[in-house]
């Protein structure tokens, strides 16, 4: 099977029922996509799949064939720069688990809407989980770099 992961055609065998994320991290190395619950609930596993945040922990490694996506290892552009930029310059992470799906939900938020009221970033972040509960630093950090984009 072939994958487009993060702009590179890879050639993989797995089984095409194989969650995504396994794929990603165990087959492809890239293991920036955390595993959190396994029943896309948490947001650990984000990725985007044609630009679409998508559960890498729940979609089949068939449903991506003919499509791109983008682990965060991958991410790039401004919109992911301002993102990470903000995360770094607010400290918005504690212990960091959860944060490569919320920076993976955050880009996708601020590529359809820039300037995102408190409400469409929470409504955008539902299903990211933090254990920590940073959730204040996490908004502040999606508003500063919709301010800088």
């Amino acid at each position: 099977m072939r994958l487009n992961v993060n702009g590179q055609m890879r050639e993989i065998e797995v089984d095409p029922e194989m969650p995504l994320l396994w794929a990603i991290r165990d087959v492809l190395g890239l293991t920036g996509t955390k595993f959190g619950c396994g029943m896309a609930q948490c947001g650990a596993c984000m990725v985007h799949v044609n630009g679409e945040p998508t559960f890498a922990c729940i979609t089949p490694v068939s449903a991506v064939a003919d499509a791109r996506v983008t682990t965060i290892e991958g991410l790039e552009g401004p919109i992911a720069t301002a993102v990470q930029d903000a995360w770094t310059r607010l400290d918005v992470p504690q212990c960091g688990y959860c944060q490569s799906g919320q920076v993976m939900a955050a880009v996708a938020l601020l590529t359809k809407t820039r300037n995102p009221s408190d409400a469409e970033i929470n409504a955008a972040l539902k299903g990211n989980l933090c254990r920590c509960a940073t959730y204040q630093r996490i908004r502040a950090g999606v508003r500063d770099a919709a301010n800088t984009i």
